[in-house]
């Protein structure tokens, strides 16, 4: 177990009816920036015994919709159960089960000599949707493979190590047209949120993020700040899809199943870098439904990092609940492969599945270097530093190849990259976007000076604040942006407007 200092407290999940999103920022800083191995000391692998690995991550997601009683806000899974005869609605109930599965499947797998791995990554809103429809057994399922408690029996302390819980962004919000203020306040909400849930221990082990939609800024300015957030709230590598990058020469990637480094370089000229995992092939349930990875990996041998020769890894992620092959075909697939690894090496050798942290912890461990992965970059981004020379990176120059790119190249642009790349959350959503980049403005303006004064209660404690950030945050979710214009844009305008009314009482 991760230690900490006995002064930090248990956080209270609910506060004044609000998620915990806010207020212990130095307390979250203070646990997620450590350099500490989380999987090293308990894994039951050798790197020595594994030709390749594979990696899955299941993302999770319901949006908060003001669609109440009175307007209330809810979960829009609420909604989908009080209203059962529109849509697909009637799916609620699987789609509840399916965020509480692996509470079960992964014990279940263990008590069989399997050796399974998974990789979680929920949004904020389902989290805090979960408990506004008073569902704490999916809560306690989860809780049994992420917390360790000494005060449990020793049996139900040991699934853990199977499981990794990946960061994301509290509201679901695609990061390239998030307002770049915004950013690092998603990341650390979705920090408060999660270790008030399961514990400060639980949050010391998240070093995975995992963007909403797999979207990756290419504006040189906004990937630097959210690479710049990242690192400053304690995160050491993240997930982006294949196609969202280029080699810095602007070609597709050729080490696609190694780890590269995703170097960001901002408009003046500063640059920063974190790890990356590629996540391989397009958005397709299919791919992690019918564990691909998996079979793909099976056909990989060792590949170089620099003097050191390493299992490569396959990486995917997709909706742990979205589709009818993710809601039926998926827990017997998952099961049928880790059985099969028992009976091919035992599921610690050959072909293996691990956490994204504890592959690299292992690399690393062997020598493997950051600095020696492959390196990667958003695309788009070599046609702009091609016509910005590096002893004149200024704003105004990056800005000018911008703007003559955009001209000679129709299909230019720096909306930013995901695993749908058919669906823009820009265009034709001014309606959204508009209001919601007001309300961000307003809130900083009426909120950043406060911060640096001098408080024995910081402000971001305070419940007008927690309220405001609320729907500042909420507005900023991708499905306000996906379903084209009707309920759900209707939904993003009252949002606004309740957080411009709240915005107006002191």
């Amino acid at each position: 177990m991760l230690s900490f200092p006995t002064t930090l407290s248990s956080l209270p999940e609910i506060i004044d009816g609000l998620p915990n999103i806010s207020g212990w920022e130095t307390e979250v800083l203070s646990v997620v920036n450590h350099d500490k191995p989380v999987f090293l000391p308990t894994t039951n692998i050798r790197l020595e015994d594994v030709n390749a690995v594979f990696a899955i991550a299941l993302h999770m997601h319901q949006p908060t919709i003001p669609a109440g009683n009175g307007g209330t806000l809810i979960s829009n899974l609420q909604y989908m159960f009080e209203h059962p005869n529109e849509g697909d609605n009637h799916n609620a109930d699987p789609f509840a089960y399916c965020y509480s599965r692996m509470g079960d499947l992964i014990p279940e797998l263990v008590s069989q000599g399997c050796n399974p791995r998974v990789m979680l990554d929920y949004s904020g809103n389902l989290l805090w949707g979960l408990r506004q429809m008073g569902r704490s057994d999916v809560l306690d399922n989860l809780k049994r493979i992420t917390c360790v408690s000494a005060a449990l029996p020793s049996e139900a302390r040991n699934y853990q190590p199977y499981v990794e819980w990946l960061g994301t962004m509290w509201g679901h919000a695609v990061i390239p047209s998030t307002p770049i203020a915004d950013i690092k306040l998603h990341i650390i909400a979705w920090q408060h949120h999660f270790a008030a849930i399961f514990g400060w221990e639980a949050l010391a082990r998240v070093k995975g993020f995992s963007p909403p939609e797999m979207h990756l800024p290419n504006h040189p300015d906004a990937l630097f700040e959210f690479v710049k957030a990242l690192k400053e709230c304690g995160y050491r590598w993240l997930l982006v899809q294949e196609h969202s990058v280029e080699t810095l020469t602007g070609q597709s990637l050729t080490h696609k199943h190694l780890p590269h480094c995703l170097i960001a370089r901002n408009s003046q000229g500063e640059t920063i870098s974190i790890t990356a995992l590629i996540k391989t092939q397009g958005s397709d349930t299919k791919l992690v439904a019918q564990m691909q990875p998996y079979y793909e990996a099976k056909t990989l041998s060792k590949q170089q990092i620099g003097s050191v020769l390493v299992p490569p890894i396959v990486s995917q992620i997709g909706d742990g609940e979205n589709g009818g092959v993710m809601m039926n075909e998926f827990p017997s697939a998952f099961k049928q492969a880790w059985w099969d690894m028992v009976n091919n090496g035992g599921g610690k050798s050959g072909v293996v599945g691990m956490c994204g942290t504890e592959y690299l912890e292992f690399i690393e461990a062997a020598g493997c270097k950051p600095e020696d992965y492959p390196t990667c970059q958003p695309v788009g981004q070599h046609q702009i530093w091609e016509r910005v020379s590096p002893d004149n990176c200024q704003p105004e120059a990056v800005e000018n190849a911008i703007q003559e790119l955009k001209q000679i190249n129709y299909n230019f642009h720096l909306d930013g990259a995901s695993w749908t790349n058919h669906i823009s959350w820009v265009k034709g959503y001014e309606n959204v976007l508009s209001p919601m980049y007001q309300l961000s403005s307003s809130f900083h303006q009426k909120f950043d000076q406060l911060q640096q004064t001098d408080s024995m209660e910081p402000v971001t404690r305070q419940s007008h604040y927690r309220n405001l950030l609320l729907h500042n945050l909420l507005l900023q979710t991708s499905c306000f942006r996906y379903w084209g214009q009707g309920a759900w844009t209707d939904h993003a305008r009252e949002i606004y407007q309740r957080g411009e009314n709240l915005l107006h009482i002191n």
